[in-house]
């Protein structure tokens, strides 16, 4: 599923310490900048803390290159009382930026938190 991308929440360039033995960026790595962006769009609709409770339908397309420029893309896919489902889509810019690589996407879910770092309901939009 391609997603509505507009402007990235994050942009990133891994460094040469985020490769593994195959020369392709950890997948940890790229799992953290997701979980990043999601928790930013995440807590702007939850107007406080939030935290990552599930990841769903992960899926890794293409490696990521050591001299890819990552754009993190999300938008949130749905709502419920107190969570949200945040669609994360990675897409990596190569070869000085003329070919670009969907390499990732996933669902993120986020949970609102109250001063107790409990679930607390959503407020409407």
């Amino acid at each position: 599923m391609t997603i509505e991308r507009g402007e990235p929440i994050l942009r990133v360039v891994p460094r040469p310490g985020d490769i593994n033995a195959n020369g392709h960026i950890f997948g940890g790595w790229v799992l953290s900048q997701m979980d990043i962006a999601a928790g930013i769009v995440a807590s702007r609709r939850a107007k406080g803390p939030v935290a990552t409770v599930a990841i769903e339908a992960m899926e890794f397309i293409a490696p990521i290159l050591l001299h890819d420029i990552i754009s993190v893309y999300a938008t949130i896919e749905r709502t419920g009382r107190t969570s949200m489902g945040i669609r994360i889509e990675v897409v990596a810019a190569r070869d000085r930026g003329t070919k670009q690589v969907k390499v990732t996407e996933g669902v993120f879910t986020f949970v609102a938190l109250d001063e107790d770092n409990r679930p607390r309901a959503l407020e409407a939009e």
